[in-house]
């Protein structure tokens, strides 16, 4: 009878946290949680200056890699201390140790916007009646409402 109890014990409900090892050791072997957080959080760590500059890679052995666009590389080598400091704070343990920097012409920058086209310019007619109108936020909003249709047009 004890023997039959222990069998069905063995394959019965198991306590989640023996699972969540088995299940999480693929994905963190392929993506660490330090370097998730570190690539959510990085603006927050290293500022809004160096995050529009810079984007990190990965995080292998020790070792972050940072893309960084133009002469930015020198700049943080003279910071690494002080990055690495911040990050091993913000993450809690230290998983930094070094710094690496990759050259790339985009890193942290945001993609150039197109530039505006230009304003179009409304037939006669239509500039006359906006012209008859008193001065004020309407005759405003009608102009620019009007350049904006007529520049669509085109």
């Amino acid at each position: 009878m004890a023997k039959d109890s222990e069998d069905r014990f063995i394959w019965g409900p198991r306590p989640l946290g023996a699972l969540i090892p088995h299940l999480t050791r693929p994905v963190f072997r392929k993506k660490s949680p330090a370097g998730a957080m570190l690539m959510a959080d990085w603006a927050e760590i290293v500022g809004p200056a160096l995050a529009a500059v810079t984007t990190p890679r990965r995080v292998t052995t020790g070792t972050l890699t940072i893309a960084c666009a133009g002469p930015v590389a020198m700049e943080l080598s003279h910071l690494a201390p002080q990055l690495i400091e911040r990050i091993n704070a913000q993450l809690g343990k230290p998983v930094v140790e070094r710094l690496r920097f990759v050259q790339q012409a985009s890193a942290g920058t945001p993609p150039a916007r197109p530039r505006p086209a230009p304003p179009a310019q409304l037939p006669p007619a239509t500039e006359a009646a906006i012209g008859k109108l008193p001065e004020g936020e309407l005759r405003e909003a009608l102009a620019k409402l009007g350049r904006g249709v007529y520049r669509n047009r085109g």
